[in-house]
C-alpha cells in the first residue's frame, strides 16, 4: 500500500475520516525545492500561518509527516470560541488586563475570520451549529451570572445566563446546575474545515506535500535546511508548528512540550431516546477541570469527548467512553459506540500557545491543547503578520515562554496533575452541595 496515494489511509478511523471531504493523498515531497518560508506541520496551527502567509503573496512550502490534520486538528470535539486554555483571569494576573484584553480580542477576530473563510473559499465544514453552553457542574449561580455580564460589557459576547430550571429543560441530568450560553460560538467539521483551509493556501501558491516528514533542520545560516527522507527545502524562514507530534526535531521546543492523549467517541444514532437526556441543539462543556464536551449530530448520534491521560492509545476506548455518558445520562443505559478515537495534544506548562522567534529567520507557533479551533487561527495570523509585515503583536505571548515541561517524565507529571484537577473537582462539587 502505498500511503502517498491510498485515499484516507493514513487518517485515524474517526467520525471525521469516516466522513472526510479531502482529495487523493497530496504529493510527497520527492526532490530538493526552494521557497521563500517552509511551514512544518499540517494541523491548523501550520496551515493558518501558510494561509495567512500566502494571502500576504508570500511563497510557502508546508511539509506535513502524515495526512493534513492527520492529529488532533482533525480529531476534535469541533469547538469554535474565544479564549484560550488558560482562563482570562489567570492572563490577566500574568500580564496585565490591557495585555490580556488585547490576546482575548486576537481570538476573537480569529472566529470572525474563521467564519469568512469558510464563506471565501467555499469550505464545506458541516453541519455548523450556533451556540456552546457551559454547564456548571458546582452551585455557583451568582459567580456565573456576573461573569457573563462582565464579559458581555467588556466584549459584547452576548453570553445568556441560565438558570437551573432552564438547564433541566434542556439537560434531563442532575449533574448541572446552572449553565451560560455562548451564542457567537460554533460547531462544525473540524478535519473537513482543516483541509479546507489547506487548500485555500493551495489556491494562493503554497506547495503542500504529505507523508513528508521532517528529519533533520539546519537552521543556523541565512538560508535553511529542511530535509525529509527524498527531498529537502531550501528556505529564508522556517516556521515550527508541530505541537505534540515534535518527537526531538527541535531540543528546545521539544523539551518545553507535553504530549498528553485524550478522546472522543461517536455514539449510534439514539432516535427518540435523545429527548430523554439532551434537548439542546448546542455543543455543551461543563466547568471542571477535567471536564467533558459533547454535541448532537443531525442524525441523533452524539459525538462525545473527555479524558486526559498519558497513556496515547488505551485499550477499551469505546466501553470507558460510553461509561462517561452514562454517568452523566443514565437514563441511555444501553447505548453503542460506533468508533472511539484517541489524539495526542500538545500542552505547554502555562497552558497557553508558545509562538514567538527563536533566532534571525525560525518561528515557532504551537502549543494549542484543549482549545485549538479558534486559537490555531489567531496565531496563524499573528505570525503571518509577524514574518509578512513586521508586525510585532507576537510579543504579547512572550511572557509564557518555552518553560521546561518535564522531559521524559512529563507523560507521568501529567497524569499526576489531571487526577489532581478530578480531586479538585470532587472538593468543589462537595463544597457547593
Amino acid at each position: 500500500m502505498n500511503p502517498a496515494t491510498d485515499s484516507g489511509a493514513r487518517y485515524v478511523d474517526s467520525y471525521y475520516s469516516r466522513s472526510v471531504k479531502a482529495p487523493e493523498a497530496r504529493p510527497v515531497l520527492e526532490a530538493d525545492t526552494d521557497c521563500d518560508i517552509c511551514v512544518v506541520g499540517g494541523g491548523m496551527a501550520g496551515l493558518a500561518t501558510a494561509l495567512g502567509l500566502a494571502e500576504r503573496g508570500r511563497d510557502v512550502v508546508l511539509l506535513e509527516a502524515n495526512r493534513i490534520g492527520w492529529g488532533a486538528s482533525g480529531r476534535n470535539g469541533g469547538f469554535v470560541s474565544g479564549g484560550y486554555s488558560l482562563g482570562l483571569g489567570d492572563i490577566e494576573a500574568r500580564v496585565g488586563r490591557t495585555d490580556a484584553d488585547a490576546l482575548f480580542r486576537l481570538t476573537l477576530d480569529a472566529m470572525d475570520l474563521i467564519k469568512k473563510r469558510i464563506e471565501l473559499y467555499g469550505i464545506d465544514a458541516g453541519p455548523m451549529r450556533s451556540g456552546i453552553m457551559k454547564a456548571s457542574w458546582f452551585a455557583n449561580a451568582d459567580g456565573m451570572k456576573a461573569n457573563a455580564d462582565m464579559m458581555n460589557e467588556k466584549y459584547g459576547l452576548g453570553l445568556e445566563f441560565q438558570s437551573r430550571e432552564q438547564m433541566r429543560e434542556l439537560y434531563r441530568t442532575t449533574r448541572y446546575h446552572e449553565g451560560v450560553l455562548n451564542p457567537t460560538a460554533f460547531q462544525f467539521h473540524s478535519l473537513n474545515f482543516t483541509n479546507g483551509i489547506a487548500d485555500a493556501a493551495k489556491s494562493h501558491g503554497t506547495r503542500i506535500f504529505e507523508n513528508s516528514a521532517v528529519t533533520h533542520m539546519d537552521l543556523t545560516d541565512d538560508r535553511k535546511r529542511i530535509d525529509t527522507a527524498r527531498g529537502s527545502v531550501f528556505a529564508n524562514q522556517v516556521v515550527i508548528c508541530c505541537s505534540g507530534y515534535i518527537g526531538y526535531l527541535h531540543p528546545k521546543l521539544s523539551r518545553a512540550t507535553l504530549p498528553v492523549g485524550t478522546y472522543v467517541v461517536l455514539t449510534e444514532p439514539l432516535g427518540d431516546r435523545l429527548q430523554d437526556a439532551i434537548r439542546a441543539p448546542y455543543g455543551t462543556s461543563d466547568s471542571r477541570i477535567a471536564n467533558d464536551y459533547y454535541r448532537v449530530l443531525p442524525d441523533t448520534r452524539l459525538l462525545w469527548g473527555g479524558r486526559v491521560s498519558s497513556n496515547l492509545s488505551p485499550r477499551d476506548l469505546d466501553r470507558k467512553m460510553i461509561g462517561d455518558i452514562l454517568r452523566i445520562y443514565p437514563q441511555l443505559e444501553g447505548i453503542r459506540a460506533e468508533v472511539a478515537w484517541p489524539g495526542t495534544m500538545g500542552y505547554s506548562v502555562h497552558k497557553m500557545p508558545q509562538i514567538g522567534r527563536l533566532s534571525d529567520g525560525v518561528w515557532f507557533n504551537q502549543g494549542y491543547g484543549g482549545h485549538g479551533m479558534c486559537a490555531t487561527t489567531a496565531g496563524g495570523e499573528v505570525v503571518a503578520k509577524a514574518i509578512a509585515d513586521g508586525d510585532e503583536t507576537y510579543k504579547l505571548f512572550a511572557p509564557f515562554g518555552l518553560n521546561f515541561a518535564g522531559g521524559q517524565l512529563g507523560p507521568l507529571i501529567a497524569q499526576c496533575a489531571y487526577w489532581g484537577f478530578q480531586l479538585q473537582d470532587l472538593w468543589q462539587a462537595w463544597r457547593s452541595k
